[in-house]
């Protein structure tokens, strides 16, 4: 296993091509816009080999026997579900910040499962590959950065419907070496900073779509393969100092990218899908369920940073014993646990699929995101009541260094007397950066919106057997279970 300085060194070998406010990125790990991206990341290669950590941050593989990075784990029970997420809450709290791998550890198990079943019905060997690509993956402790979400174009239209047919991630040849794939994958989450891409779909496919239904993993630097970086809130402020953005470590959300496909070859020892539509669906929905069961684990672990700091800016403002403050806080507590309670339930009402692979149940993986689709925007507003409106007035970092408004600021920005000035407003910074940045646009669409996590709730409720539940109590349907004990 790397720690998080090989990690970092790892990274500077390859040589991906990233875009960013128009300039060529030369190096991830060094530029300062990339490099608290990479920073969140080499913390999970890191804690995996602190002895405090190593239960959760670490896993034996099924495949080889060998201890691996738990971001390299095929789950094997539900106890390696609930360490998941108890890995995810841990990361959040060192990090305050998306930490990025969930999404390939995801993807690879997603896949590991799907391949079972796709090989099953039509005798294919993609399962095997996979097993392989997973050994290379754990061997090498890799960074995968799962790519799902497709650009989409008119969202009314199938894929092979679009008036570009390349708005879709598809294959354009096929050789007898491998494929050729055309296309772009958007919202990849620490995309520039991995080492390799998982390719998946991103929805049903029909039998017209077929050239849609493609599953492969390629380097990121393989040729063709180009990324832009997106923008993010606040995101040049790190080029401007360290109190301002709030968070100068680790960042704030997973660093997103737009990954461009040109003609990109893959050898069939690397494809995992192609052209099975039929398993599409199956392939999005075990990946769905799996990143919807983090979110109860990553974003509660960031909202015990955000918690703290509001917190601590309370008592930097000498109002920590008001009980409307008092109140506040314990809401967001109780807001942030319920989420903790969705993850956990998920994890252990988890199962065993025919892969041998362990998965979450579906209906409370998906109530676990639905609820951080709105509750971090609650406790996100509840920090901002308590910090006050000078989270989004305060001066910058700038004229906090210049000496002619060093001294101003220094006195006028003073709360409690025995707190330094600048200790508030690093506070202040990090609620901002936690409750008004790109956490809680992340936390509505990241893991699919509101709408696919209302589908599948609704899909997997068992609606039918409640009404019939209903309708024994209400006398419309016969009750034998009352027959027996009335006689």
């Amino acid at each position: 296993m790397m720690n998080g300085r090989e990690y970092i060194e790892s990274l500077r070998k390859y040589r991906p091509v990233v875009y960013f406010m128009g300039r060529k990125i030369q190096s991830v790990a060094d530029d300062p816009v990339t490099a608290p991206h990479v920073n969140a990341a080499a913390l999970t290669y890191e804690l995996a080999h602190d002895p405090r950590y190593e239960d959760v941050m670490t896993a034996t593989s099924h495949l080889t026997g060998e201890k691996i990075n738990r971001f390299t784990h095929i789950h094997q029970s539900t106890e390696d579900l609930v360490k998941k997420v108890r890995m995810m809450r841990l990361l959040g709290q060192k990090t305050g910040s998306c930490f990025q791998r969930c999404v390939g550890l995801d993807a690879i198990n997603a896949v590991y499962i799907t391949s079972y079943d796709v090989d099953e019905k039509y005798k294919t060997d993609y399962h095997e590959r996979v097993r392989e690509y997973v050994k290379y993956v754990q061997k090498k402790d890799l960074m995968v950065a799962g790519a799902m979400t497709d650009v989409k174009g008119d969202r009314s239209l199938r894929p092979h419907e679009q008036a570009d047919k390349d708005l879709y991630v598809r294959v354009v040849e096929k050789r007898e070496d491998g494929i050729v794939v055309r296309g772009a994958k958007a919202h990849i989450t620490g995309a520039v900073n991995s080492h390799e891409i998982l390719v998946l779909p991103t929805r049903a496919m029909s039998e017209k779509d077929k050239d849609y239904a493609v599953a492969f993993a390629v380097p990121v630097d393989a040729e063709g393969v180009k990324m832009i970086f997106g923008r993010q809130t606040n995101d040049t402020r790190r080029l401007d100092g360290e109190i301002d953005c709030g968070n100068a470590k680790y960042a704030t959300v997973g660093g997103e990218a737009l990954i461009i496909f040109e003609d990109v070859f893959v050898p069939w020892d690397r494809v995992f899908m192609c052209g099975e539509y039929d398993f599409s669906a199956e392939l999005v929905e075990i990946f769905a369920t799996f990143h919807r069961q983090n979110y109860g684990g990553c974003k509660v672990g960031v909202a015990d940073v955000l918690i703290g700091a509001a917190a601590s800016v309370a008592e930097c403002n000498g109002v920590a014993e008001a009980s409307h403050v008092v109140d506040k806080i314990t809401e967001m507590i109780h807001l942030a646990e319920t989420c903790w309670c969705c993850s956990l339930a998920c994890s252990y009402e988890g199962f065993k699929t025919p892969s041998g692979a362990y998965m979450p149940n579906q209906l409370l993986a998906n109530v676990t995101k639905l609820n951080i689709t709105r509750l971090p925007y609650e406790w996100s507003r509840l920090a901002q009541d308590i910090a006050g409106g000078i989270i989004a007035t305060m001066p910058s970092e700038k004229d906090y260094a210049n000496p002619e408004t060093r001294k101003l600021i220094e006195k006028y920005l003073k709360g409690v007397a025995n707190v330094p000035t600048e200790e508030r407003m690093r506070l202040i910074r990090l609620v901002e950066n936690l409750s008004i940045g790109a956490e809680l646009p992340e936390s509505m669409h990241g893991a699919g919106s509101p709408q696919a996590q209302k589908i599948m709730i609704l899909r997997r409720s068992n609606l039918e057997m409640k009404k019939e539940l209903a309708k024994i109590i209400a006398g419309i349907l016969p009750d034998d279970n009352y027959r027996k004990i009335r006689g």
